[in-house]
């Protein structure tokens, strides 16, 4: 049996609020909500496959934590810097300060998430990290069974449910036990799947997995795979040659699409200048910044943002 939701809970802004999904797009059209809770410390709700191809027209810089359910269709996006299909039943974590791309949803797709913003997890967690570390090494995609899907959707329902009650049922102290419950649960379910057990690894997968989470730390400031091999310790051909035997693209690339990935999300989601955007990617020089972006996205920084 599937559920329906069919709102969006926003808290602290009055007792009972329920909105449209539509109407929040509608409402924030510079501004996609996902990329953090723009009212109160978390949200709950739905969303169908139309309205989620809404997030693809550009990547979104994650500022907030995401527990998302695909209750049916299909869905293709990419994550920081590696791409993911996804199917019903299968479950999407990010983290703060996680890139999404959304490049297609079926029609028939629906999407069932809750958002904890980042306020609420720098005041209420131990860090705004979401910490499941066999996801964080492996995948932000959980796959889960017919039986834990319907579990799942019910626990979101009841969730939504006690929100929009008035007065509501829950309040900031008892969604800080749901969090660490989802942490918990969605933990312990990870561990039980023989694809996402810790096991000994390669040496050449372990190196690009440090070197991913490396460039996506550094990538603002560090655009040399050289600094990369250094960090690590590594020779710079030895690096070179295990990146692109275990990624099948070379270091510079995943370098690359790290820069072009949020230079794309600030020129859409924020009114910065151009040449704030560059600094803060760790160009000095605006017209090289303008000349790096053409390369690679086939246009300029302005005619981007004015598309």
């Amino acid at each position: 049996m599937i559920l329906s939701i069919k709102f969006l809970y926003i808290p602290n802004i009055c007792s009972n609020f329920a909105a449209d999904f539509d109407t929040i797009i509608k409402m924030n059209e510079n501004n996609i909500p996902i990329v953090d809770c723009p009212y109160g410390d978390y949200m709950i709700g739905d969303a169908s496959g139309k309205l989620m191809n809404e997030y693809g027209r550009y990547p979104c810089k994650i500022k907030c934590g995401v527990y998302a359910l695909l209750v049916r269709g299909t869905a293709h996006a990419t994550i920081n810097v590696t791409e993911y299909d996804f199917q019903a039943n299968d479950v999407l974590l990010l983290e703060p300060g996680s890139f999404l791309l959304i490049r297609e949803f079926s029609e028939d797709a629906l999407v069932y998430w809750i958002v904890f913003g980042s306020k609420f997890l720098e005041k209420y967690t131990v860090n705004n990290k979401m910490s499941l570390s066999a996801l964080q090494l492996h995948s932000p995609k959980l796959s889960t069974t017919d039986n834990h899907a319907q579990v799942l959707c019910k626990m979101y329902d009841t969730i939504a449910s006690a929100l929009n009650a008035e007065p509501t049922m829950l309040d900031t102290e008892k969604m800080v036990h749901i969090f660490n419950l989802l942490q918990t649960s969605y933990a312990k379910y990870a561990h039980e799947q023989d694809e996402y057990l810790i096991k000994p690894q390669d040496r050449k997968t372990e190196i690009y997995q440090d070197y991913c989470q490396l460039v996506l730390k550094h990538y603002h400031e560090w655009h040399h795979v050289s600094q990369y091999a250094d960090a690590m310790r590594l020779t710079l051909p030895h690096l070179c040659s295990t990146i692109k035997a275990v990624g099948d693209r070379t270091a510079g690339d995943i370098i690359i699409e790290a820069i072009i990935t949020d230079a794309k999300s600030q020129l859409k989601i924020t009114n910065l200048q151009i040449k704030e955007i560059a600094i803060s990617l760790g160009f000095d020089n605006v017209a090289f910044f303008n000349r790096f972006f053409k390369s690679h996205v086939g246009v300029t920084p302005k005619a981007y943002r004015n598309a």
